[in-house]
């Protein structure tokens, strides 16, 4: 079976995403061919495509038009991997102590995970950029075959769950996958967003400690 998706004008993570979900589909022997306008996202189908133990090839047909070709080598794509842009599994602590995932590793198999965001952007540079990051990030999590079992929001990462959010549909589908989402109350008693919480729970410092002391992952975006 041969099939094909275009993805060209879509943001990262989209086709990766959108990938992922039609190789789910396909079987050992099958090819899918998906449709991208730039080379970055070339490269985050490539890496995915390789991990999930594919064979990828990639072509450029004109500026702005590049086709990447997965070639399936087992017997089911949806088995294998996650569909993060770049990550990777990693073990389980021997002492059950939380490991930071800064690094962009996968929660360790087993072991239970938190996301904790403290802005409403991702890095230091550009404020539009860290925002569109944050963004991206929020909306890669409701794409992977397990959620977090937290999502803790503090600081200025309390405005990614109020009014106004342009993350509160990924947040909530998040939490309808059985994420529990804990916002900061002090943050939003300061930042006066109180009556504006729109997704998840008001929380406390002792929860949201207890909470990660709980976990074997921690990310940190």
């Amino acid at each position: 079976m041969e099939r094909s998706t275009d993805c060209r004008g879509m943001a990262c993570p989209l086709p990766v995403v959108n990938a992922k979900k039609e190789l789910a589909g396909l079987t050992k022997g099958d090819v899918l061919r998906v449709r991208v306008d730039n080379e970055i996202a070339v490269q985050n189908l490539t890496r995915f495509g390789e991990r999930q133990g594919h064979a990828v090839t990639s072509e450029k047909a004109a500026e702005d038009d590049y086709s990447v070709t997965f070639r399936l080598q087992t017997e089911n794509a949806a088995s294998a991997g996650t569909a993060a842009e770049d990550a990777s599994g990693t073990n389980v602590p021997a002492n059950g102590t939380a490991k930071e995932s800064a690094d962009g590793n996968a929660p360790a198999p087993g072991g239970k995970c938190a996301v904790v965001i403290g802005s409403d952007r991702m890095g230091s540079g550009e404020e539009a950029l860290g925002k569109t990051l944050m963004k991206a990030f929020l909306f890669a999590l409701t794409s992977q075959d397990k959620v977090p079992d937290y999502l803790i929001f503090y600081n200025r990462g309390a405005f990614l769950t109020c009014e106004g959010s342009a993350s509160l549909e990924d947040i909530r589908s998040v939490a309808a996958a059985g994420c529990r989402v804990m916002t900061c109350g002090t943050c939003l008693n300061f930042y006066e967003l109180t009556e504006k919480l729109q997704a998840g729970t008001v929380s406390n410092m002792y929860d949201i400690v207890e909470a990660q002391m709980r976990c074997t992952t921690i990310i940190r975006p």
